[in-house]
C-alpha cells in the first residue's frame, strides 16, 4: 500500500509540476498582452484629452496669457488618469505645468518590463510655411504609472488564482486518468504476479486487459506471455536433462555441459579455470566381477569420496558409468588444477572394503585449462577427455594436462614446495647483505637482507620465479619466517659487537596475512635481545595484499613492537588519490623508490621528481634503490634524495664479506 501511495503522489507531483510551468509561461504571455492593450487605450485617451485643449491652450500661449494657459492646464487635473501636464518650448524648456499630486512609486523592474510611464507629446503651434518644421511649443501629458501598476497586479492575481484552480482541476483529472488507464491495470498485474506460486511460474500467462489490447501495455503482456512460453519449454528440457544418473543423483553429461557452458559465460573472460575429467578404471573392471549391489556400493563410495572435496566453487557431474567431471572456478592456473587433481586422486586411491573384498581403486585424470574466451563447453570437455585418455594410456593413476608443457610446469611447481622446505633444513638458503649509504659522504647507514639459494655447483643465486613459486605453493611463509629468524640472529651478533645499524628484511603479503606474525616477531626480539628500532620490515607496494584492514592492523601491531616499517618499490603501486589516502593510514617510517625510476635518470627525471614530491608531502625519508652510476647519484642529490642503495656502492655480499668490508670485523 505504501508503494501504491508513493506512485500516486509521484504522478500528481509530476503532472502538477508540468502544469504549473506551462501555466506560468501562459500567464506571463497573456499579462504582457493585456498590459499592451491597456497602454494603447491610455495612449488614445491621452490623445483625445490633448486635442480637447489644443486650440484654447495654443491661443493662450500665443497671446502670452499665462494665467489663462495655467487655468486650462489645471482643468486637466479632474481627469483621473493623468499625473503630469506640461507646456514645453521647442528647446525643451518647461514653461508651464499643472499642479498634480506627487506620483506614487512603482518598482523599477515593473517600469522596465512594461515600459512605464505612458506619455504623449502634441504640438501646440507651428509657423506656417516655415523652413523650421518644429513647433514653437508642445503639450506633454503623462498617465499616472501607479494606476497601470495596480492594473498589472490585479490582472496577475486574478489570472494566477484562476489558472491555479484550473491547474488543480487538470492535475486531478490527468492523475485520475493515469490511475484508471495505467496504474490500476499495472497494479492488477503486480498482484497477479505476487500471488503466483513457484510451481506455476514457468507456465504462467498474464490475462490481457480489454482496454489495452492494442497499446503498449498490451504489447508488454503479450511479450511476457511469449517469454513465459519459451521459459516453460526450457524448463521441460531441463527436467528431461535432470532425469539422468539415478544412482548418484549427479548431473549427467548433458546437464553438466549446460551448467559448464553457463558458467563460462558468467566467468570474466580474462580469468581462466580448470576442468577435470576423471575415469575410474575400477568401476569398469568391476563389471562382471561384482554383483549389481556391490557395484552400486562401490559407485556410491567413490562418489562420496569425490564429494568430500567439493566446495561452493566446485561442481561435480557424472558423464557415464565410470567417468566423472569436475570444474572449480577458483582454479585459475595449471598448478591449482594439479593440486585439486592430486587431492581427488588420493581420495580415489584410498582402500575400500566391500563385503569380503578389499579394493584400492585406480583412476586417470585429464585436465584442460579454459583460456580462450570464445571456447565452448563442448570444446573444453573434449580437450579434458582427450587428456584423460592420454593419462589412461600412460598407466594407472596418471594425471595429464591437455597441453604437455603445462603438465611439466605444474609438476615442477608442485615439487618446489618440498624442495624449499628441504633446502631450509639442509642449509641451501643463505642471507646476503647489500649496504645502504648516505650518498653525500658514502657513509654506511644500514643494510638490506637478500635471500639467495645455493645451486648444485656451489654458487648462490635466486631464480626469477623462485619467490612467485614459493608464494603459489604456500612455502613463502616458512621461508620468510626463516629469513626473519636469521636476520634477527645476525642483528643480535652485530649489536653485541657494538655495531648499531638498521637491518631491512622483506615481508611478503602471505606472511602479513598470518595471524601469528606479531607473536613470532615478538618472540624473536626477546630471544635475541635486540634493539627493535634497528630492525626494518619492508613491505612491497605492488604486493596484492587482500583484507587491507586486517593487514593495516597487523602493521600497527608490528610497529608497536618498536620495529620500523618501510614501503618498498614505492611508485609502482596503484597511482590514485584514493590509494595515496589509504597510504597515509599505514604506519610507514621509510620509503624506497623503485629501481625502475632510477634507471632512466638523469635523462628522464619526471617520475623521480613526482615520487620525491609525494614522499616530501608525506614527510618520510627516502632511499633510492638501484643506484649504479655517478650521474644517477648526482641527480638524486639535486632532487634532495640523500640515501641510496645499489651496485655503485656494493653488490649483495655474503655475511663475512659484508662485515669485513663495511663493519671491519670477521664473521663470528
Amino acid at each position: 500500500m505504501r508503494i501504491r501511495r508513493s506512485l500516486t503522489i509521484k504522478q500528481m507531483a509530476t503532472v502538477s509540476g508540468v502544469t504549473l510551468v506551462t501555466i506560468c509561461i501562459f500567464i506571463v504571455i497573456q499579462l504582457f498582452h493585456f498590459v499592451q492593450q491597456r497602454r494603447e487605450d491610455y495612449a488614445q485617451q491621452l490623445h483625445s484629452i490633448a486635442l480637447s485643449v489644443q486650440l484654447p491652450l495654443s491661443n493662450a500661449v500665443l497671446k502670452g496669457d499665462v494665467p489663462q494657459a495655467e487655468r486650462i492646464l489645471n482643468t486637466l487635473k479632474s481627469v483621473g488618469i493623468l499625473s503630469r501636464a506640461d507646456v514645453v518650448l521647442s528647446n525643451n524648456v518647461e514653461v508651464l505645468h499643472a499642479d498634480f499630486p506627487p506620483e506614487r512609486p512603482v518598482p523599477r523592474l515593473i517600469q522596465r518590463l512594461f515600459r512605464l510611464p505612458v506619455e504623449i507629446t502634441l504640438p501646440l503651434y507651428a509657423l506656417p510655411k516655415s523652413s523650421h518644421p518644429r513647433p514653437l511649443a508642445s503639450l506633454e501629458l503623462r498617465i499616472d504609472p501607479y494606476r497601470l501598476y495596480q492594473f498589472i497586479v490585479s490582472a496577475f492575481s486574478t489570472m494566477m488564482s484562476i489558472y491555479m484552480l484550473l491547474a488543480l482541476i487538470l492535475t486531478v483529472a490527468i492523475t485520475w486518468s493515469i490511475n484508471r488507464l495505467m496504474v490500476h491495470p499495472l497494479r492488477e498485474i503486480a498482484r497477479e504476479l505476487e500471488l503466483l506460486s513457484p510451481r506455476d511460474t514457468p507456465k504462467h500467462q498474464l490475462s490481457l486487459p480489454n482496454m489495452h489490447r492494442d497499446d503498449e501495455l498490451g504489447v508488454l503482456v503479450r511479450s511476457y506471455n511469449r517469454n513465459q512460453h519459451i521459459l516453460g519449454d526450457m524448463f521441460e528440457d531441463i527436467n528431461r536433462l535432470l532425469a539422468g544418473r539415478a544412482e548418484t543423483a549427479l548431473p549427467n553429461k548433458n546437464l553438466f555441459t549446460a551448467i559448464l557452458d553457463s558458467q563460462m559465460v558468467l566467468q570474466p573472460k580474462q580469468i581462466p579455470f580448470c576442468l577435470l575429467v576423471i575415469e575410474i578404471g575400477t568401476l569398469h573392471e568391476a563389471t562382471g566381477v561384482l554383483t549389481e549391489a556391490q557395484r552400486g556400493v562401490l559407485l556410491m563410495s567413490l562418489t562420496r569420496q569425490l564429494m568430500r572435496h567439493m566446495s561452493d566453487t566446485c561442481f561435480l557431474g557424472q558423464l557415464n558409468h565410470n567417468e566423472f567431471a569436475v570444474f572449480d572456478t577458483r582454479c585459475h592456473n595449471d598448478f591449482e588444477g594439479l593440486q585439486l587433481a592430486q587431492r581427488l586422486m588420493k581420495s580415489i586411491n584410498s582402500p575400500l572394503t566391500i563385503g569380503s573384498l578389499s579394493l584400492r581403486p585406480v583412476a586417470s585424470i585429464g585436465i584442460a585449462l579454459k583460456q580462450r574466451h570464445d571456447e565452448s563447453a563442448h570444446q573444453l570437455l573434449r580437450r579434458a577427455t582427450s587428456a584423460m585418455m592420454s593419462a589412461h594410456d600412460n598407466g594407472k593413476n596418471q594425471i595429464l594436462f591437455f597441453e604437455p608443457k603445462l603438465t611439466k610446469m605444474a609438476h615442477r611447481r608442485l615439487t618446489l614446495e618440498s624442495t624449499i622446505l628441504e633446502g631450509i633444513e639442509r642449509g641451501r638458503c643463505a642471507l646476503f647483505f647489500q649496504p645502504q649509504v648516505d650518498i653525500r659522504n658514502r657513509q654506511l647507514i644500514g643494510a638490506e637482507v637478500l635471500l639467495r639459494w645455493r645451486q648444485d655447483d656451489g654458487n648462490y643465486s635466486l631464480p626469477s620465479d623462485f619467490i612467485s613459486g614459493a608464494e603459489d605453493t604456500g612455502a613463502m611463509v616458512p621461508l620468510g619466517n626463516w629469513v626473519l629468524d636469521e636476520a634477527c640472529r645476525v642483528l643480535a651478533q652485530w649489536q653485541q659487537q657494538g655495531v648499531h645499524i638498521p637491518l631491512s628484511v622483506n615481508i611478503s603479503a602471505k606472511q602479513l596475512q598470518q595471524s601469528n606474525l606479531v607473536v613470532l616477531l615478538d618472540t624473536l626480539l626477546k630471544r635475541y635481545n635486540i634493539n627493535a628500532s634497528q630492525l626494518v620490515l619492508e613491505i612491497t607496494e605492488t604486493a596484492q595484499i587482500s583484507e587491507f584492514d586486517y593487514s593495516l592492523n597487523q602493521l600497527r601491531q608490528l610497529h608497536d613492537l618498536g620495529v620500523l616499517i618501510a614501503l618498498d618499490d614505492f611508485g609502482m603501486g596503484y597511482a590514485s588519490l584514493y590509494y595515496l589516502d589509504r597510504l597515509r593510514s599505514l604506519p610507514i617510517d621509510l620509503l624506497k623508490i623503485d629501481r625502475s625510476f632510477i634507471e632512466g635518470i638523469p635523462d628522464d627525471t619526471v617520475m623521480l621528481r613526482i615520487v620525491s614530491a609525494i614522499a616530501e608531502v608525506l614527510a618520510l625519508p627516502v632511499i633510492a634503490e638501484g643506484v649504479e652510476t655517478d650521474a644517477q647519484l648526482q641527480c638524486l642529490l639535486e632532487n634532495n634524495i640523500s640515501w641510496g642503495q645499489g651496485y655503485l656502492f656494493a653488490e649483495p655480499l655474503p655475511q663475512g664479506d659484508f662485515e669485513q668490508r663495511f663493519l671491519h670485523f670477521a664473521t663470528v
